[in-house]
């Protein structure tokens, strides 16, 4: 397919691995906000790890989306050519030692998160197209080296230098691909990024170089689900003999990545006006991670009641044993928490079903995992992988929508299953409390529209799903909860008008400043 250019745009929307090329809850919000402003030209930033690892677009583009580039972190990393001798440029090196040696500072409350910022800012401006760290510098100049010797010396706790070099180059040369985004960019009137991290990094830069105006929303807090990741993988390397290591102790090259997504999200955040969390919790953790608070402000998701409300269920009708889980079968999904709870479900409820829908291809072996435990289980017949099928379809089949996530924001998964009539049952992440319990007390007062549960335990989310399987009046009264929050609290409508003003603003100020 030939993806369509553009000269110029209204609108930019910066997007990390998500729309168009991932479904999900993130990439089905932000169609639903390109539909909503039909008045705007979209033009879409796709930053991805490397082409193979996307199969196409997952969506029709709407007719506003006029501009669509992609730039991949992890392609082409070694040269093409051998390189020459280059001395790098002396002062711009000795800018990034004084952020090196501000970062180190900050860690021993030494220097203040400005100072930080402020020292980021100046060596962004020299890693941009034109600037005095160009990337050949960065990976082949004696003065590169002579920078990742000396941190090395002074910071790393890791006893191989090759690695920590290696980790360095890897880390960073992103970067300077996003300068390079920044510079060419076709000319917006302001930007929106989804996301903190590299979508976010790029906000930041075209903010502070072209000076246009830049909205921040986060649906999740990037920096914590990049920790999770991070802590969680095994490729990042531990170099440390038994008795160097505490296994208490976080390996000094997690600490590096852990550390750079920090930054480059307090980097965003002092850039982003308004920065847009979904609900409270999220608010005061961007707080917390240096967001300046009176740029803060909280939208929730909203959706369109209609197209679930033909759904739901007269009054008294049986609920279906079915257990819908809508979402993609990856780790922070924990899909295997709700394959084993399923094992007590049909120990006592035999005709239960649990329906796991929607894409299987983004981590395979994990995909696979899944798979095998269900084998291992004896639940060939109960627990089945449908792949990406229509959320209405499949609500008005479901007696239960389940997430057993150990990770989440504002699920619009919730919302849909909540207009269609369908209690919940989740795990304690995330706005899922709130959205099942209610906010404040007019919220409150509607009563629980489903169950919520501790991450990670199958026996208690195998028991909230029967007490809802099998008790009608409960299933009734959590249903009607469930139909009067969504509708009083959650439609698109009234997300609609939140962002509308937002980008009346921001593209005024863009004309004022003209």
């Amino acid at each position: 397919m030939t993806l369509p250019k553009a000269t110029e745009a209204d609108i930019a929307l910066l997007l990390e691995g998500t729309y168009p090329y991932i479904s999900g809850g993130v990439s089905s919000w932000i169609h639903q906000m390109i539909q909503a402003y039909p008045q705007y030209r979209f033009a879409l930033i796709f930053i991805g790890s490397r082409a193979d690892d996307y199969a196409g677009l997952r969506y029709q583009l709407p007719s506003n989306v006029v501009h669509i580039e992609e730039h991949y972190l992890y392609e082409h990393l070694q040269a093409d050519f051998i390189p020459s001798a280059r001395p790098g440029h002396s002062q711009a090196f000795a800018k990034a030692q004084v952020l090196i040696d501000a970062l180190g500072r900050h860690a021993t409350g030494m220097a203040s998160t400005e100072e930080v910022v402020d020292a980021i800012r100046t060596v962004t401006k020299e890693i941009m197209p034109g600037g005095q760290i160009p990337l050949d510098d960065f990976l082949y100049s004696e003065g590169a080296w002579e920078l990742i010797r000396k941190s090395y010396e002074d910071y790393c706790t890791d006893p191989s230098f090759v690695d920590y070099f290696w980790t360095v180059r890897i880390m960073f040369q992103p970067l300077w691909i996003m300068a390079r985004v920044a510079r060419s960019m076709l000319p917006v009137r302001m930007v929106h990024s989804a996301s903190t991290g590299y979508a976010g990094f790029l906000g930041a830069l075209v903010h502070d170089t072209r000076g246009i105006p830049f909205v921040l929303s986060e649906h999740g807090i990037y920096t914590k689900e990049r920790q999770i990741d991070l802590l969680k993988s095994d490729w990042i390397r531990d170099n440390r003999n038994i008795f160097q290591r505490n296994a208490s102790e976080v390996s000094h090259f997690r600490k590096m990545w852990i550390s750079l997504f920090e930054w480059m999200g307090r980097y965003c955040y002092a850039a982003a006006n308004p920065i847009v969390a979904l609900y409270e919790t999220n608010r005061q953790r961007q707080i917390h991670d240096g967001a300046p608070k009176e740029r803060t402000l909280n939208i929730p998701n909203g959706i369109r009641i209609a197209q679930f409300a033909a759904g739901r269920r007269p009054e008294g009708a049986p609920v279906p044993p079915v257990i819908c889980l809508l979402g993609r079968v990856v780790p922070i999904k924990d899909i295997k928490t709700l394959i084993r709870a399923m094992r007590r479900v049909v120990n006592q409820y035999p005709e239960a079903q649990a329906w796991i829908v929607g894409p299987a291809d983004e981590d395979e072996l994990y995909a696979q995992e899944c798979r095998d435990l269900v084998e291992s289980l004896g639940l060939q017949q109960q627990v089945k992988f449908l792949g990406f099928q229509k959320t209405a379809d499949i609500l008005s089949q479901a007696g239960i929508l389940v997430l057993s996530s150990i990770s989440e924001a504002l699920p619009l998964v919730v919302l849909e299953a909540y207009a269609a009539g369908i209690p919940v049952v989740t795990t304690d992440v995330g706005s899922c409390r709130q959205l099942v319990e209610g906010l404040d007390g007019e919220d409150k007062a509607l009563g629980p529209s489903g169950r919520v549960v501790g991450i990670a335990s199958p026996r208690s989310l195998a028991d909230a799903m029967l007490e809802l399987l099998t008790d009608t009046a409960a299933w009734q009264a959590a249903s009607r909860s469930a139909v009067a929050r969504v509708e009083r609290f959650y439609t698109d409508t009234r997300m609609f008008d939140s962002y509308r003003k937002i980008y009346e603003d921001a593209l005024a100020s863009r004309k004022e400043a003209r």
